[in-house]
């Protein structure tokens, strides 16, 4: 009877130490794997270098690609995935995400190919356009004089455009502050994270297009008077042709530079966008625009935390997606 018992009971330890197993595995097998640091160093040691030193060149050449590279991480990883579906051409029959209307002013996709070009040369069918397009954010962060901020990799490329849904993700200037409140907090980023990703607003322009209708027909109240003199003046037409270069410069004093002077010229009234004028009034964020007019540091620290967030939204991973041969199609599928 002893006996008897004992041998039961192995068997039933047995049967739990397989399960737990089986389970383990099973689990292994279906979970993602997660993005990691300096996921190539062994399949393409050179990949973070090489994509470094292509964002510098094209710096050299054109400073505007900086910018670019920071408004592609919003556009793409804000829609559903961060998995460099924005940068897929049209089809016949499927829009790309780069050609809709909430991409107006988006350019220098080119560039992005000849970041491939060069890792294509090093390490063929490695490095995705999904860690391309996050790491020459991270590169051209620095460059305009933003922090270094150490981002994962490991994502792979998707295989089609999200140009149907972008309306639903990405949020608009021209919305309401709780409804981009809303829209970061779907994807993981708090007020404070909201308040310094907009502080992008440092750098670059805006095209009259999108600014106007607070200057025609009559000019929007809130705006700084000495503010208004200089938009008008760039921006002569209440219809700008949207092919012309007529743009105002979203900071005048530090242009070319990410920093804080930007949130002391939208508690000056001097935001060219709603949204920006919405920042520093409400009062769910006006107490961060303050604390990151002060500081610097403070800035820095909640807008690296929130490029973070933005980098590891939903990625593709494992054997999900694909690594595109070019970053403007995906691969053919036999």
């Amino acid at each position: 009877m002893s006996c008897s018992s004992n041998i039961s009971k192995a068997l039933f330890f047995l049967g739990i130490i397989y399960l737990s197993s089986s389970v383990s595995v099973f689990a292994e097998q279906n979970d993602d794997p997660a993005l990691v640091m300096n996921y190539y160093q062994d399949s393409c040691p050179q990949a973070e270098e090489i994509i470094k030193e292509q964002v510098q060149l094209l710096y050299k050449r054109h400073k505007n690609t900086a910018f670019s590279w920071l408004r592609n991480i919003f556009h793409d990883c804000f829609v559903e995935s961060c998995d460099a579906s924005l940068l897929l051409d049209s089809t016949r029959r499927v829009l790309s995400e780069k050609e809709t209307d909430r991409s107006f002013g988006m350019r220098n996709f080119r560039y992005i190919e000849t970041i491939k070009e060069a890792l294509e040369r090093e390490c063929p069918g490695v490095v995705s356009c999904a860690d391309i397009l996050v790491l020459s954010a991270r590169d051209g962060i620095s460059l305009v004089g933003g922090p270094n901020i150490p981002l994962k990799t490991g994502r792979r490329d998707g295989r089609r455009s999200r140009a149907d849904i972008l309306e639903q993700h990405l949020p608009d200037h021209n919305e309401s502050m709780s409804v981009v409140l809303q829209r970061f907090a779907s994807i993981g980023i708090d007020t404070p994270g909201v308040v310094a990703l907009l502080g992008a607003h440092s750098v670059g322009r805006t095209h009259c297009v999108k600014l106007v209708h607070r200057l025609y027909p009559e000019v929007d109240p809130a705006l700084n008077p000495s503010h208004v003199e200089h938009m008008l003046y760039k921006c002569p037409d209440a219809i700008p042709d949207p092919k012309a270069v007529q743009y105002v410069r979203n900071d005048r004093g530090t242009p070319m530079k990410l920093d804080n002077n930007y949130y002391r010229n939208i508690l000056d009234n001097k935001g060219l966008l709603i949204v920006d004028h919405q920042l520093a009034t409400d009062k769910r964020t006006k107490p961060f625009v303050k604390k990151m007019a002060k500081s610097q540091d403070y800035f820095f620290g909640e807008f690296s935390k929130a490029i973070t967030v933005l980098s590891e939204n939903n990625p593709l991973t494992g054997t999900k997606g694909e690594i595109r041969k070019q970053c403007n199609l995906a691969n053919k599928l036999h």
